[in-house]
């Protein structure tokens, strides 16, 4: 199930996610401009490390304030394109409303805040992986489930494939978004401890839920019918 683009409006122009997206698109043509070891050693370098947060000693001055900045470089950086393609079409295709909802500069720190705890939920769930984590999925997680609580019935056009066949049909944000999270709880076992940080979409999207409370402008809530 791939959203396409939804039918929901917005009334403001969407400027800190059209700022995000760019800002993920460049860093990560940036990270192409250099060779394969380059890379390698830059993301981890930039990249979050669950070993480095639940190791550390009193002879590694500077390791937490490393460690801190590493929360925030990692949302920015991608493993390949298909990861900063497929964050960035779901970051726009949602974030535009939630922004609008939350106005800008409530948006941007909503969106980090996200991002954070998702990372810690990774931390927590896998503290001794060494396995660096980038990405923007943990915040974009809580734009997920940011969406899902503001317009549930909004329709999301979407590509489902059943088997061999693939169809092009309009769905309720709540059934698609609920599934992108029901898809993660069901991949928890298999997966969690490979190269997919499912604990981080786990976390984002549950901070979503909750942060939306404080975050939202009073706006009329959208029925389901």
């Amino acid at each position: 199930m791939i959203p396409l683009k939804d039918d929901n409006p917005t009334r403001t122009f969407p400027l800190v996610t059209i700022i995000l997206i760019v800002a993920n698109t460049v860093l990560f043509l940036w990270e192409l401009v250099h060779p394969l070891p380059a890379r390698e050693s830059l993301i981890r370098d930039f990249a979050v490390i669950p070993y480095e947060f639940t190791h550390l000693g009193p002879g590694r001055p500077g390791a937490l304030l490393y460690n801190g900045m590493t929360l925030l470089t990692a949302m920015f950086l991608h493993g390949s394109v298909l990861h900063v393609a497929g964050n960035m079409l779901y970051l726009w295709i949602f974030g535009n409303n939630v922004e609008d909802a939350m106005g800008h500069a409530r948006f941007l720190v909503f969106y980090i805040l996200c991002g954070l705890v998702a990372s810690f939920t990774q931390i927590v769930a896998a503290p001794a992986s060494r396995v660096p984590m980038i990405g923007a999925s943990g915040a974009i997680a809580g734009v997920l489930s940011a969406y899902m609580v503001l317009f549930p019935a909004a329709r999301v056009v979407t590509l489902i494939f059943l088997f061999i066949f693939a169809r092009v049909v309009s769905v309720p944000a709540l059934i698609v978004l609920g599934f992108w999270f029901l898809l993660q709880l069901l991949t928890v076992g298999p997966i969690a401890t490979g190269g997919v940080a499912v604990f981080a979409h786990i976390g984002g999207f549950v901070a979503g839920l909750v942060l939306i409370v404080p975050f939202r402008r009073r706006r009329p809530r959208q029925s389901l019918y």
